[in-house]
């Protein structure tokens, strides 16, 4: 994540803890009477506060995804070996783009595009390319031939330039947005075009352009405006006229636009909050039909975009303003998160925290997707992540916080069962942010189920909370939770 967020433990930040571990005749709670505390922040105040800590991670969030380019390279090996990428001139660049256009042999026109794509690998090839006047509108010509292999090295070169670190290199590739729209936009969602790798490929270029810092400005309204996003959306149904590639690319481009946040609303009465939660569960049906290596495919480029696609859209306000949310709830896609929960701590855990994120936006808001959580008796696999890492340790803590601010009757479920020894554990953590989240949690535990506090203390024999200047503030802090507890 862009910056670092940290998350408060008893309503308000700590300092750093620094976790002691003593013995059960340890004195760290003195005889001494103190006077009672008032507690610093009501339960209003404390969703306050977490929601505006969330609101902050989200756009941080946003901002980071958003940076998150993709390169694709599938050179068959064969056809590639042995080949080394030069640095072209004008001169060079002017005669393959000739031979593309005039070439006598689709094999010789061919060729030369390969030829330039490759080349257009090195900065200084793409430098060269843009400062050609009429070079890029060449290359979106060539996408207008009706030869398939043509139209796929080209976009293939639309591929390198789109990609460029290079500001210059990628404005001089807007004038291309407006012909790839025109051509993506008159391809149906029956698949009538044969040439979908050519689509696949084009929806590469055009998630790349929509990440240029002019998109939201210059090219998201148009993208918008057209009948893409319909089609885009047509594409991501399941079933099996599904292309996994071309599903791949416009599931991205779809999450470049979602985060730019220009008009989510039109996405959300387009139906894709619907078309995705229905992508998700058919993901999670593959992964429990099938073990084969291609479900690595399916969940590194697939599943990834569809659930930021999800996160997101879940923060609209739109959302409840159209009733799509409620399609959503269901436990089917509660379900199927946790089937891919479990795929990814197996086969890829760098998406766990994709999985969480969406299903911490999900029980954000909504006491129905909590419930479903505990009716299906997702609490103990939930807890069972926290060994993973930190970051996927605040967010399962963060996801059962969400389950406990819902009131009396969702803490009573929680409590004790798996969760207690979880927090004697995650309290113990040498991570603040973890040992933060956990405090909160367990304020929440104790404002709403009034035999927490008991429970809590005879459990961690008065260890876990163990800090040099921080012990007597933690004291009062517990105290004052529990009289608050006892009196109602």
């Amino acid at each position: 994540m862009r910056g670092r967020y940290r998350l408060s433990g008893l309503c308000s930040p700590l300092p750093v803890l620094i976790l002691v571990q003593i013995s059960s005749s340890s004195t760290m709670w003195s005889r001494r009477q103190r006077r009672l505390r008032p507690l610093s922040c009501g339960v209003e105040e404390l969703r306050c506060r977490r929601r505006e800590r969330e609101a902050a991670l989200r756009k941080a969030r946003r901002e980071q995804q958003l940076v998150s380019k993709r390169l694709l390279r599938d050179e068959d090996p064969e056809k590639a070996e042995g080949y080394v990428a030069v640095i072209l001139g004008e001169a060079e660049i002017q005669q393959f783009l000739r031979l593309a256009q005039r070439g006598t042999e689709e094999k010789e026109r061919e060729k030369a595009l390969v030829s330039l794509r490759r080349g257009l690998q090195h900065p200084e090839t793409q430098q060269a390319f843009i400062r050609l006047e009429g070079s890029i509108r060449t290359l979106v010509g060539l996408l207008t031939s009706n030869q398939a292999l043509l139209q796929l090295e080209a976009a293939r070169c639309l591929h390198e330039l789109s990609h460029s670190e290079q500001s210059t290199v990628a404005e001089a590739c807007l004038p291309a947005t407006s012909y790839l729209l025109t051509y993506l936009s008159g391809h149906s969602s029956d698949f009538i075009s044969p040439h979908l790798t050519v689509l696949e490929a084009l929806g590469y270029a055009l998630s790349q352009l929509l990440q240029a810092k002019e998109a939201p400005e210059k090219i998201i309204p148009s993208v918008l405006g057209s009948p893409l996003p319909q089609h885009m959306l047509q594409l991501l149904q399941p079933g099996p006229k599904l292309n996994l590639g071309v599903a791949v690319e416009f599931a991205w481009c779809l999450h470049y636009i979602i985060c730019s946040q220009v008009n989510n609303a039109l996405l959300i009465t387009h139906g894709a909050l619907s078309t995705l939660g229905l992508l998700l569960l058919d993901l999670a049906g593959a992964v429990q039909r099938t073990e084969d290596a291609g479900l690595e495919l399916v969940g590194e480029e697939l599943a990834c975009p569809v659930l930021r696609c999800l996160s997101n859209l879940l923060t609209e306000a739109a959302v409840e303003a159209v009733g799509e949310q409620m399609q959503l709830r269901d436990e089917r896609v509660v379900a199927a998160l946790f089937i891919l929960l479990q795929f990814f701590l197996q086969k890829q855990p760098s998406l766990l925290p994709e999985g969480l994120w969406l299903l911490n936006n999900l029980t954000a808001n909504s006491p129905s997707f909590c419930t479903s959580l505990l009716s299906l008796d997702l609490i103990e696999p939930l807890l069972q992540l926290l060994s993973v890492s930190n970051v996927v340790s605040v967010l399962v803590l963060t996801v059962v916080c969400n389950i406990a601010e819902k009131g009396p009757a969702y803490c009573q479920r929680l409590w004790p069962g798996p969760l207690l020894p979880s927090l004697l554990d995650t309290l113990a953590f040498s991570d603040t942010e973890v040992v933060g989240q956990s405090l909160e949690l367990l304020q929440l535990l104790f404002l709403y189920q009034p035999g927490a506090v008991q429970a809590f203390l005879q459990q961690s024999g008065l260890q876990a909370l163990q800090r040099h200047e921080e012990v007597a503030q933690l004291q009062d802090r517990v105290r004052a939770l529990q009289q608050t507890a006892q009196h109602g």
